[in-house]
């Protein structure tokens, strides 16, 4: 697929560059994003293990920011690169920064695990024991269960001149051990430990009354001694390693793609290392070890006041017993479009239908694909697929459909980072069930989510397409935030049809009727839309832009969003992460609004509303404002034409935009306060808000149904008795 040509992105010569003190470093904002997950652990108005989830959360993604961003900028150092980024900063320079903003963000976390959230459990009957904690009979049980248990699968290893210094696994839990090794002259010698991952991190305790735990790390070291028998250990202290993530291929000189990030996948245990984290008061000698055998900056060794790796928290969080603790149950509502057990393909025919995930049910989408999988009707089905559940239901409906004969196209793609290998055995069990499967293509990412049936009804051929702005993923869709468009409309079918014969063979900027494709055409799109709102502005007529987003980081459309601000273009936007732009800068960005939501589900639904002298266009996209997003990945843009389904997406972004238990506007420096309500206004949190409209949008079905059904007439009494 040939890709836009730079020279003809600007569609607008007199767009230059923004100026570096407009711009927001991105690495800096997204720590910004991870303080604001952060904030929500702080957040007493959510309930305690909610709270501590976000904790996880804020922990993962930082792990992850190690992994792949750091990393990134460590490549860059490696290569010699040293231009600065669009901020004015240079590789170099934003490591700086990041060690220095990351130092502040772990000692919150830290900070409110000990001082609020640990005595927050306390009173809730559960309890996080430290070795110092535990009283006689506990030290007994645990000593028991460490000789019969844990010490036959641990792997102790020292360091000499006949043992190297062993691989430390990526984000794997260790314990490093200094033994004295008996002569003044001689040198400590260096050993280490890693905490085996088969085993449970909470190790329960008995206890009357309440939930008692210790940590696994802390078992192993209360015992370490019995792994160096005859030997005096002078310190001990656990640590973790973060590895740089993020694959390098080059795909123009990979013979097999497959094969390629499979032999990469390898290497990533194995990455350079990005940061190292020690519990604080471990020996400054055994750090200065570990600082120097993994050849880190002073900057990414990270001494924590409390348990490495947060994420453990998860673990809590699954077990049974502590269901008042967290957010009441909700269940995804069925629309009322398929109400009934209306026949999918009927529905859509009377009209488009819109999924708003995950307040109403991801079921359909399942239930579409396993449907056209036995119907002898559908001749075709033909899907792209990102990420995908462990257990995919989606997966094995598309290896039936290919069973029974009919014409099966997957596009998987194998560059989805950190669900390679998951996608790897998907796309091979597809291939062997006879599904015609493309492994991505070379250069680009395919992020779009489309899934096109292609079926034989009484008037010949009919196209059924689902676009959706979030993955086939049924258990993301439970927790993840996105719409979804079932349409069987004559156009967006056609383009369907092209998109796949795009993505499947060679073609040249693909025509397209109404869905408009990155990398060919959406950079020109979106600035032709800001560019006609910035042309009525200044003839006088109405102009606004509102959009809901994941990330907006592309300078050219910041450029252009500032160029619209300073033209009287009204600016409205949520952007849930990254946001490089800055707002109410004088003379340039006044007329722009930015706020983030973080709350109960992760917003991943992208929406673009543009005023059009009041003709407004509305549009659902894979693609976020980033470069990645407009050059380097196949994203779609489809227009949402029916007027219910128009509606109900302004409808939705309106919602968001008046969000003030949740929302936090952003400032020109890139900080955030929540949005307070103001005087006799009622609080609105807009996912409580669309889970609450989702349920009376259902008890409205139920109750016309009930209406519906025949009954003979009976007496009051029983009519009475009878009534729930």
């Amino acid at each position: 697929m040939e890709r836009q040509n730079p020279a003809e992105r600007n569609g607008n010569p007199s767009v230059v560059h923004t100026k570096p003190q407009y711009l927001l470093n991105r690495e800096l904002s997204w720590l910004e994003f991870n303080q604001r997950v952060l904030d929500e652990a702080a957040n007493q108005d959510n309930p305690l293990l909610e709270r501590l989830k976000f904790l996880a959360i804020a922990s993962s993604n930082l792990d992850e920011f190690f992994m792949v961003r750091v990393g990134s900028l460590n490549d860059q150092i490696n290569a010699g690169f040293t231009r600065p980024d669009a901020t004015g900063l240079t590789p170099a320079a934003q490591l700086d920064r990041i060690a220095e903003r990351t130092s502040i963000l772990v000692a919150d976390e830290y900070a409110l695990w000990s001082e609020k959230l640990v005595p927050e459990m306390r009173k809730n009957g559960i309890y996080l024991l430290s070795t110092g904690e535990l009283n006689e009979a506990q030290v007994t049980y645990l000593s028991e269960y460490f000789d019969s248990v844990v010490y036959p699968v641990l792997t102790p290893m020292a360091v000499d001149p006949g043992r190297p210094f062993p691989l430390i696994h990526n984000k794997t839990l260790n314990i490093g051990v200094l033994i004295d090794n008996g002569g003044s002259h001689e040198e400590d010698i260096f050993a280490t430990v890693q905490v085996p991952s088969v085993f449970p991190r909470l190790v329960e305790l008995k206890g009357i009354g309440r939930r008692t735990f210790v940590l696994m790390e802390d078992v192993i070291s209360m015992f370490i001694d019995r792994l160096y028998v005859g030997k005096r250990i002078k310190a001990a202290c656990a640590y973790r390693v973060t590895r740089n993530g993020d694959l390098a291929i080059d795909e123009d000189e990979a013979e097999d793609l497959l094969l390629e990030i499979e032999k990469s996948l390898k290497q990533r245990i194995r990455g350079q290392a990005m940061r190292l984290e020690v519990s604080r008061g471990s020996s400054e000698l055994l750090t200065g070890i570990l600082q120097k055998k993994l050849e880190l900056r002073d900057g990414y060794v990270f001494r924590v006041d409390g348990p490495l790796d947060l994420t453990f928290l998860y673990e809590l969080y699954d077990m049974e017993g502590f269901d008042e603790m967290k957010y009441r149950p909700y269940t995804p509502r069925i629309p009322r479009a398929l109400a009934d057990g209306k026949d999918i393909f009927e529905a859509i025919r009377e009209k488009d239908i819109l999924l708003h995930h995950p307040y109403e049910s991801f079921e359909p989408i399942v239930d579409m694909i396993q449907k056209a999988a036995h119907d002898p009707r559908v001749l075709a089905i033909k899907q792209t697929l990102y990420r995908v559940s462990g257990k995919s239901p989606i997966i094995k409906a598309l290896a039936e459909a290919a069973d029974r004969g009919k014409q099966v196209t997957v596009l998987v793609e194998l560059k989805a980072r950190f669900d390679e290998e998951n996608n790897i055995h998907w796309a091979k069990s597809l291939e062997k069930a006879g599904c015609h499967v493309i492994y991505g293509l070379v250069g680009l990412k395919t992020h779009c989510k489309i899934t096109l049936i292609v079926r034989m009804e009484d008037d010949g051929i009919n196209r059924y397409v689902h676009i959706s702005t979030g993955n086939y993923n049924d258990e993301t869709a439970k927790v993840y935030t996105d719409i979804g468009l079932l349409t069987c409309n004559k156009y967006i079918g056609e383009d369907a049809s092209t998109v796949f014969n795009a993505l499947t063979g060679f073609c040249e900027r693909p025509r397209l009727h109404k869905l408009v494709m990155a990398p060919t055409m959406l950079r020109r799109h979106f600035n032709s839309l800001i560019d006609r709102e910035i042309r009525n502005a200044l003839a006088g007529k109405q102009a606004y832009i509102k959009a809901k987003l994941n990330a907006l980081v592309d300078s050219e459309i910041i450029e252009r969003l500032y160029r619209a601000s300073a033209a009287g273009v009204q600016i409205d936007l949520v952007v849930r992460g990254m946001c490089c732009l800055r707002p109410g800068l004088k003379g340039i960005s006044e007329n722009i609004r930015v706020r983030s939501i973080v709350g109960r589900y992760l917003e991943h639904g992208r929406i673009y509303c543009f005023c059009n002298e009041g003709n407004e266009e509305v549009f659902i996209s894979s693609a976020d404002w980033m470069e990645r997003n407009m050059d380097r990945r196949v994203e779609l843009l489809v227009p949402i034409e029916d007027p219910e389904a128009k509606s109900r997406v302004r409808h939705i972004l309106e919602v968001y935009l008046k969000d003030n238990v949740k929302a936090r506007h952003m400032n020109k420096d890139g900080k955030y306060a929540l949005v307070l309500p103001q005087e006799g206004e009622k609080r609105l949190s807009a996912q409580d808000y669309f889970m609450e409209e989702a349920e009376a949008e259902t008890f409205e079905i139920t109750k016309q149904t009930v209406q519906r059904v025949f009954r003979p007439v009976s007496s009051p009494i029983q009519e009475s008795d009878s009534f729930v």
